[in-house]
C-alpha cells in the first residue's frame, strides 16, 4: 500500500486559516479530496494522511468530517490545544473517531521554541508518551537545540519531523541542521522523519533536483530506511512544484541500490506502521 503521509485538505469559508492569503494565489482557493484524486491515481498512491491546516479544533473536526466520506483518508494528523489544562479530554473526545490517527504542534509558531520545554507542555508530551500516541513536530532548523531538550525529556515519545526541520535549501544550508538532525535521529529510535516539503524551502522557480538530493541522502543515512516516509506537502508544494514532480523527485533522489522492501517502506509502510494503520493491510482495505 502506497501512502502519501503528508497533506493537506482546507475550505476558506471556514475562516481559520490566517496564513493563506491572496497573495498566496495558488493556495487562495478551496482544496478538497476531488482536486486531489487524479493525482493519487496517476502516482499509484493507496491512501493519504491528511495533516491539519490551522490551530483549531473545528478544522481537525472538518478533516475527519472529510475522512468519514472519503476512502482514501487513511488518517487524519489533527490539532490539540496544549496551552487548555483539558487537552486530555480534547484527546479522548477527538479519539471515539476511528480516523484521528495523530496531531500536531506547530514549534514553527512560537517565538521561542523553548516555549516548549515549559513544564505543562513537557508533562503533556509525556502523557501522550504513554499512551504512544504520533505526534508530529513542525519547526524550522534553528529551532532543533530545543526539540532536541525536549526529546531527552520524553525519551519514549512516538514522533516524527516534518519536512526534514525545515532547512534553508534556497540558501544552501547544511550545517548546524545537519548535525542536529542525526543527533535526534540518534536521540529516540521511535523519531521519524518525513521526506516533505523539500521544494518549498527551496528556490520556488529556479530548485533543481540536484539541490535536494543531498538533503533527502542525509535524511535517510542518519534515520535509515525503516523511519522516513514519504509525505507530498501538496497543494503547499504547488508553490513549487506539481504533485507528480515531487513523487518523481523522491522516488529519484532516494539512495541508490535500495531495496523493493526499503522502497516500499519509504512510501508507504512506515507510515502505516507509525500511525497505526497497519489494519487497513489485514482488511484489504
Amino acid at each position: 500500500m502506497r501512502i502519501d503521509a503528508h497533506q493537506h485538505y482546507w475550505k476558506l469559508e471556514r475562516g481559520d486559516y490566517g496564513w493563506i492569503t491572496p497573495e498566496m494565489s495558488v493556495l487562495y482557493r478551496d482544496y478538497e479530496p476531488r482536486d486531489l484524486e487524479a493525482h493519487l491515481a496517476a502516482n499509484r498512491i493507496d491512501r493519504t494522511i491528511v495533516v491539519q491546516a490551522a490551530p483549531t479544533l473545528s478544522d481537525t473536526d472538518y478533516m475527519l468530517e472529510l475522512a468519514g466520506r472519503s476512502e482514501r483518508i487513511a488518517g487524519v494528523v489533527g490539532w490539540i490545544d496544549l496551552e487548555r489544562p483539558d487537552y486530555r479530554e480534547q484527546y479522548r473526545n477527538l479519539k471515539r473517531h476511528p480516523a484521528f490517527v495523530g496531531f500536531r504542534t506547530m514549534i514553527q509558531e512560537m517565538e521561542r521554541a523553548e516555549d516548549m520545554l515549559r513544564p505543562h507542555i513537557v508533562e503533556a508530551m509525556r502523557f501522550f508518551a504513554e499512551e504512544d500516541f504520533p505526534v508530529d513536530l513542525l519547526l524550522k532548523s534553528h529551532q532543533l537545540p530545543a526539540v532536541l531538550k525536549l526529546l531527552e525529556q520524553t525519551p519514549n515519545l512516538r514522533a516524527v519531523i516534518d519536512h526534514i526541520a525545515k532547512p534553508q535549501i534556497a540558501a544552501g544550508e547544511w550545517g548546524p541542521w545537519s548535525g542536529q538532525l542525526a543527533e535526534a535521529a540518534a536521540s529516540n529510535p521511535r523519531l521519524y522523519c518525513k521526506l516533505s516539503g523539500m521544494v518549498t524551502e527551496a528556490d520556488h522557480r529556479n530548485w533543481k533536483p540536484e539541490q535536494i538530493v543531498r538533503y533527502v541522502r542525509h535524511v535517510v543515512s542518519v534515520f535509515g530506511t525503516d523511519r522516513v516516509m514519504f509525505g507530498s506537502d501538496w497543494p503547499v508544494c504547488l508553490l513549487a512544484a506539481s504533485y507528480d514532480q515531487v513523487v518523481e523527485l523522491l522516488d529519484s533522489a532516494l539512495p541508490g541500490g535500495l531495496g523493493e522492501s526499503e522502497r516500499e517502506a519509504v512510501f508507504g509502510g512506515n507510515a502505516l506502521r507509525f500511525y497505526k494503520l497497519e489494519h487497513l493491510l489485514l482488511s484489504g482495505s
